[in-house]
């Protein structure tokens, strides 16, 4: 076995609008489901899903047969955490809140072996190297890594620049939910304010040679951000496409649910 090629680290590197769908109920069917339905990446959100590591192993493996490429958000930018991360499979980290160059230095640093990182060795016990049956793993490792690290706050607005310097950064993805709370408009991402500094700094990451990304259900700020240069662009979640579809489908038989709204904050 020699092929571990991420494909969507391919892809950006390419250039390629890259279309991906978040993941939040841990279950295998709800992961073939998404992996199935023809998007470029799947995210496992294990920021604020209810994931540990065997369902994410489970989701990955459930993921496996199709071809999109599974990417994990972790709670917090934890090197230890995404070293067993990484030898159960995953090849592409979101990390959230990054807010200096420092944290995203160290977070580049934690997906690679040694010499140009600090991976710890453990491939025997590893699914990513097929418990060593993967030939040249550690020569091939380090180049199918991809750091995706998460602006969405205002100081981590304000120290995009370093952010951007740092190597081994492939996508700066914008957070809009968090930015906006930061900004004080708590449950409104597509408040014109925010909108207008997510819009900035997708231009920014361009202009850097880096990859934007960003998350939104609205078709209209997907355009927008498209034709601003977003490449990286997650459309929807599965808890949110069936919440709205299930309660959709019930006020449609019972009219008067219609009185109780919920806020969208996607």
């Amino acid at each position: 076995m020699n092929s571990i090629e991420n494909h969507f680290r391919t892809a950006i590197k390419a250039g390629k609008q890259q279309y991906g769908i978040w993941n939040g109920i841990p279950h295998s069917y709800s992961a073939e489901i998404l992996a199935g339905a023809g998007f470029d990446w799947v995210l496992i959100d294990a920021e604020h899903g209810p994931f540990d590591i065997n369902q994410i192993v489970i989701q990955l493996q459930a993921m496996s047969r199709y071809p999109v490429t599974p990417i994990v958000r972790i709670a917090n930018a934890d090197a230890v955490y995404m070293k067993t991360l990484m030898d159960a499979g995953v090849q592409s980290f979101i990390i959230p809140m990054i807010e200096s160059a420092e944290i995203a230095e160290q977070m580049a640093q934690a997906l690679r072996y040694p010499p140009e990182g600090i991976r710890g060795v453990g491939t025997a016990l590893a699914r990513a190297a097929q418990w060593n049956r993967v030939n040249n793993y550690f020569s091939l490792a380090n180049d199918q890594m991809c750091l995706i690290t998460q602006v969405e706050s205002i100081k981590g607005v304000a120290a995009l620049d370093q952010i951007l310097a740092v190597d081994n950064v492939d996508v700066v993805f914008m957070g809009p939910a968090d930015l906006a709370g930061t900004m004080g408009h708590l449950g409104q991402p597509g408040h014109p304010e925010v909108k207008a500094v997510v819009m900035d700094c997708i231009k920014k990451i361009s202009a850097a040679g880096k990859v934007p990304g960003v998350l939104t259900s609205s078709k209209e700020l997907i355009q927008e951000y498209k034709a601003q240069g977003a490449k990286m662009i997650g459309v929807g979640l599965d808890t949110i496409i069936l919440a709205k579809a299930t309660k959709e489908l019930a006020e449609h038989y019972k009219p008067e649910l219609k009185n109780n709204q919920s806020n969208t904050l996607y």
